[in-house]
């Protein structure tokens, strides 16, 4: 069965495996570190609520069967313990059914806490982590040459991904046209890096560069990934280097890592030193072979969907059509917004505000509040109450369902809430009110940078949410 493994790809699988598993295991920890202010019993949307409004059908979890934030909490710290084991080789220290097994577990256990994570799990890349970990299960490990229809597989999401994210970039804002996105995109993307400043600052012919670099890269790299080596290779490498290039400006969750990740799978490196190698193993066994025909068949027949609506003029940005995620659409940023709005909270301890109070402004892990700090690096890890306040400020029916429940537990000094701000003005006792306001930013000129210290310039716009208390 020659043409069934590619026993040159044997590094290339083995990078593949240990990076998705160390993505897994930062996807777990996010979990078991957020979730019990998110989702959990006494959380903002908590999942036993959830639970009474769905079916295992539309959602098969776990949790159906049970929930308790113990239970939950046993589920995220197993996931992560599991996800170092298998970025540690445990997988390969073991026969190749059970390997299979430990990859079906972790992503069984993942996609329990995706389907009950309501809109703080409603991202792109979980959907992508999933889809990626199921096809991980049909990998193999040491006891098998790496699996050739897999690894296609793994390639054809690859160029879901890419040029997905590339057409609707062009279907969609017409500064993606003109080379002009840039411009704007490193200042007002949901939660910008260390570097994002330098970026923006970067002269306007070079972001052309970047914007036209990128539509190559995603509407024309992709196709070369179904060609002969070392051509695969080097296309998969580019992927790379862009990507690398997003993670340095800006955070994106484990979007990019995840693509690398992926793009890593393609590199043929015996093709790219010219030196041989591989390591022959016999014959993979037939069970094995069949379930790989299987997994082939099941995500042709499933393509379908997501082809169709690369080829629609209303092209989805990101979707999953089955409850187990397995053959989604994907793409990033169709619009790129002009300005920033973020929405500053803050408390006083005064009984009955009025013009002479003093409010204290609560500080985020990793969205912009105080001007003079410098944004901070937090992806692969996802700070998912930063991100859906970035969402929040574009519109308040963003956050209708979890913004007043969020509030509500800065009133009450709900510790577990607390623990997801980078800081806290009320250390002692909670506030009497809390307040909101949206505010413009824009980041600073290098001579008001270099006069003020300040990274962001901010503007009051309108009050987004009045003084309220406990009871209101």
């Amino acid at each position: 069965m020659e043409w069934f493994t590619a026993p040159e790809l044997w590094t290339a699988r083995t990078v593949f495996q240990r990076g998705l598993a160390v993505l897994y295991g930062v996807a777990f920890l996010s979990a078991a570190l957020q979730f019990r202010a998110l989702i959990g019993a006494r959380g903002m949307l908590p999942v036993p609520d959830f639970l009474r409004r769905t079916t295992p059908l539309r959602s098969p979890s776990l949790f159906h069967w049970h929930y308790s934030d113990r239970f939950f909490a046993a589920v995220a710290w197993t996931g992560t313990g599991l996800a170092a084991a298998l970025a540690a080789g445990a997988a390969d220290a073991v026969p190749l059914a059970a390997a299979m097994a430990l990859w079906l577990l972790l992503w069984g256990l993942y996609l329990s806490i995706v389907n009950v994570g309501q809109t703080w799990y409603a991202f792109g890349w979980e959907s992508l982590l999933l889809e990626t970990g199921f096809l991980a299960v049909f990998l193999g490990n040491d006891d098998v040459a790496p699996p050739l229809l897999v690894l296609l597989l793994l390639r054809w999401l690859l160029f879901r991904v890419e040029f997905g994210a590339g057409l609707i970039k062009i279907r969609g804002d017409a500064c993606w046209r003109r080379l002009t996105c840039l411009e704007h995109h490193h200042e007002t993307q949901p939660m910008p890096g260390p570097l994002s400043w330098f970026f923006h600052r970067l002269p306007r012919p070079l972001h052309r560069v970047e914007a036209a670099a990128n539509h190559v890269v995603q509407l024309g790299v992709p196709f070369l990934l179904f060609t002969p080596q070392p051509v695969a290779s080097i296309a998969a490498g580019l992927m790379i280097v862009t990507q690398l290039w997003l993670v340095l400006s800006g955070n994106f969750a484990w979007l990019n890592w995840l693509t690398i990740v992926l793009a890593a799978s393609v590199l043929d490196l015996t093709a790219l030193t010219g030196t041989p190698g591989g390591h022959p193993r016999p014959d993979p066994p037939l069970w094995y072979a069949a379930l790989v025909l299987a997994l082939t068949a099941l995500v042709l027949v499933r393509s379908r969907r997501p082809v169709l609506n690369l080829l629609s003029r209303h092209q989805s940005m990101n979707r999953s059509y089955d409850p187990f995620h397995l053959v989604n659409t994907y793409g990033a940023f169709g619009t790129v917004g002009r300005v920033r709005d973020e929405i500053v909270v803050e408390g006083t301890a005064d009984r009955t505000p009025g013009p002479d109070t003093r409010w204290h402004e609560y500080g985020f892990k990793g969205k912009p509040g105080d001007p003079h700090r410098l944004p901070r690096q937090f992806a692969p890890y996802h700070l998912r109450l930063d991100w859906l306040m970035w969402f929040a400020a574009l519109s308040p029916g963003y956050a209708r369902e979890w913004f007043g429940p969020f509030v509500e537990r800065l009133l009450a000094g709900d510790r577990d809430t607390l623990r997801l701000l980078g800081h806290n003005p009320f250390p002692d006792a909670p506030p009497v009110h809390v307040r909101a306001r949206l505010y413009r930013y824009r980041f600073s000129t290098w001579r008001e940078l270099r006069d003020t210290g300040a990274w962001w310039q901010r503007r009051l716009v309108r009050e987004y949410l009045p003084p309220v208390r406990l009871g209101d």
